[in-house]
């Protein structure tokens, strides 16, 4: 199947991705830095129950866990050297849009310095096919919905959405000049068990089952295309074999073996709903403070996917409710409610 290099592999979609690649038959090198930015504890907790699984399966000889961050060349130089990678999928970043206002040099080393240490690895290393994670948020403001891989994404709102941006340009550059295979992904709102404490649902389902008040941004009125975490693996997994032919280009008229695609649900909700769907998952009805929408937020997101659907057959299953009943029933056990 080949050895897969999965960057970020602490993170909340590396964890999910890295026990499906090795249940896929992969043979799987996991990187991560273990940064402070949430509790390291759910990282380790993550790490831990990879190691159950490859345990329970036999899977030892198949995987390796590495402490390493990507802004850091001379280590990234010296896991290229002693291992054969195949396949390299960069989760590693620093996440948040609200984040990026109070800390924006993370966001420089890590989501710039470190995915052009990752690019130059690639590309020494021929690997067959880099997916690489950009984000919705590149869309800024964009008024015409869903959102189309064939849109005008020059205009970010958000530190964090102008280094993803960046990223798309850096590889597809690369892929340009040196031949290298990139495909990059534009997540939309991903959520699931194990999930990333500053995001609002797993804020929501604590302060819900805590009794205390939750802040709604937009007054509840924004929407979001709420993807679940397997539908976001299975779309990864199924594309890792399908690196793009220099003609295929989506982007510019360049040649280039680069594509950018959509993953997302294609069916966004209001955050009113998804409170909804949590309130009834937890039992307890929110309190809420109401308020205005915030700097760096964006009132709707939406994903067209027909073009990953196309090269991967690609369609998201999980409804809002079965997907926000898994995360809850995480949460309650993780917590002993």
């Amino acid at each position: 199947m080949g050895k897969v290099l999965v960057t970020g592999s602490a993170g909340f979609i590396g964890f999910h991705l890295v026990k499906a690649l090795l249940n896929a038959g992969y043979e799987v090198i996991g990187i991560d830095n273990i940064n402070d930015y949430y509790d390291r504890s759910l990282k380790t907790d993550r790490l831990n129950n990879i190691d159950a699984f490859i345990k329970d399966g036999g899977l030892d000889k198949n995987y390796q866990f590495m402490k390493i961050d990507i802004a850091d060349h001379n280590a990234l130089e010296v896991l290229f050297r002693d291992n054969s990678i195949d396949f390299v999928i960069n989760l590693a970043a620093q996440a948040g849009v609200r984040y990026s206002l109070e800390n924006p040099r993370a966001y420089v080393s890590s989501n710039l310095v470190g995915f052009t240490n990752l690019l130059e690895c690639c590309r020494h290393a021929s690997i067959k096919h880099l997916i690489f994670a950009s984000s919705s948020s590149v869309y800024g403001m964009n008024a015409k919905q869903p959102f189309s891989v064939t849109d005008m994404t020059d205009n970010p709102i958000s530190l964090y959405a102008a280094t993803k941006k960046s990223n798309e340009l850096l590889a597809h550059s690369y892929s340009h000049l040196f031949g290298l295979p990139c495909s990059g992904l534009r997540f939309f709102t991903v959520y699931g068990p194990f999930g990333r404490p500053d995001m609002a649902y797993y804020k929501f389902t604590k302060a819900i089952s805590e009794g205390k008040a939750i802040d709604v941004y937009n007054h509840g009125d924004m929407k979001r295309d709420f993807t679940y975490v397997d539908d976001v693996v299975e779309g990864v997994i199924r594309l890792l074999g399908k690196p793009p032919a220099p003609q295929e280009s989506n982007v510019t008229h360049a040649k280039a073996p680069f594509k950018v695609y959509n993953i997302g649900n294609n069916n966004p909700v209001t955050l009113r709903r998804f409170i909804r769907a949590i309130e009834r998952a937890v039992g307890k009805k929110a309190i809420e403070n109401s308020l205005p929408m915030q700097a760096g937020d964006v009132p709707v997101t939406y994903a067209d996917i027909d073009d990953l659907a196309k090269v991967t057959g690609f369609q998201p299953s999980t409804s809002i409710g079965d997907g926000i009943d898994e995360f809850v029933r995480w949460y309650k056990f993780t917590n002993d409610l």
